[in-house]
């Protein structure tokens, strides 16, 4: 059995048309149909601008540091 890949896009109104397949009229072909999933980015926030609002200000309270008790 050969094997002939082709890319399309599924039309408007639900149809799939594949053109240049090379066979010919009233040979049987075995169709399969997958879809492809949208891949997802691994890192969506790769590239994104990063904003400090106040970059040295301390994280925590200086009165709940167990170091200075």
């Amino acid at each position: 059995m050969k094997e002939h890949k082709v890319k399309v896009v599924v039309l408007a109104d639900g149809r799939v048309v594949v053109e240049g397949v090379p066979v010919t009229r009233g040979q049987q072909v075995e169709v399969t149909i997958r879809i492809d999933d949208p891949v997802q980015p691994r890192f969506p926030l790769r590239g994104l601008p990063v904003r400090y609002d106040e970059p040295y200000q301390a994280v925590v309270d200086e009165s709940e540091w167990d170091a200075s008790r």
